[in-house]
């Protein structure tokens, strides 16, 4: 049951949300709300919508019907006389200015250094001085573990280093909710810790997250809540004790049994 303030929104609502590619629904009516300070995360299997889910709550993809919206304001889109209109390309960037992305991939520039790729977004989008920028892109490669790896390249960086230059780039534009999106499925396996380490942090710190991994120790560990997504629906959603050690439907428990012995 929602803690919330009466009359205070979700930090981020879907309703009723619907994406098409071409004849096929990969989205069929999503539902979800999440609070401020919740970490929520999304699991299923390869093709269940989870990502095209993250990519419609910034408008990276575009959204058939339904409506995404962040601290109560649609985002992308308002309705004018009963038809939806989408907004202009300068109000959408606006918006999604406050809704923080990491990817797979860590689309950093590759010639610029760590600190210059988390100084773009302050300098470029939020028109801060340089000086400002600086200061605060230090201080955030500082915190996910990288303040002596600031005038390095991404070449010169390993892949669990890069991801973090992007989790840092992605916070230090104080967004009102940060988006992963299977942030650590391209790294070696000795280096996922480190990226986990960084947003298991975040958590603590009270950042508002919704998650996409197949990471399930951390999901147990970290998440406030869990949604188990299968067709392009929600299926189930609880605290990870109640889906992860007791899960309701056949579909859960047969995605669970990849992961058999984890959470003995």
């Amino acid at each position: 049951m929602s803690t919330r303030p009466s009359g205070v929104s979700p930090r981020l609502t879907v309703r009723d949300l619907h994406k098409r590619f071409g004849a096929t629904e990969v989205l069929k009516g999503i539902d979800l709300e999440v609070e401020e300070g919740e970490v929520v995360a999304i699991i299923g299997a390869s093709g269940s919508g989870k990502t095209t889910l993250l990519r419609c709550v910034n408008l990276l993809e575009e959204y058939d019907e339904g409506e995404v919206a962040v601290g109560g304001e649609t985002i992308g889109y308002r309705t004018v006389g009963g038809r939806r209109r989408r907004l202009s390309e300068t109000a959408i960037s606006a918006q999604r200015a406050r809704i923080g992305m990491v990817f797979q991939s860590f689309n950093l520039f590759p010639h610029m250094t760590a600190l210059e790729n988390v100084m773009l977004g302050l300098t470029k989008v939020q028109r801060r001085a340089k000086a400002e920028a600086r200061e605060i892109a230090s201080r955030w490669l500082a915190r996910v573990g990288l303040a002596d790896r600031q005038g390095h390249y991404p070449f010169q960086l390993s892949g669990g280093q890069q991801q973090r230059v992007a989790i840092a780039r992605a916070i230090a534009m104080e967004p009102q909710l940060m988006l992963f999106d299977e942030v650590t499925s391209a790294l070696d396996p000795e280096l996922v810790a480190e990226v986990l380490a960084v947003m298991q942090d975040l958590a603590r710190s009270g950042m508002t997250m919704l998650v996409v991994s197949h990471e399930m120790l951390f999901v147990r560990d970290v998440a406030s809540r869990v949604v188990f997504m299968d067709g392009g629906r929600i299926q189930e959603q609880g605290t990870p004790k109640e889906l992860l050690y007791q899960p309701k439907s056949e579909r859960l428990a047969a995605f669970l049994g990849r992961f058999q012995g984890l959470f003995g």
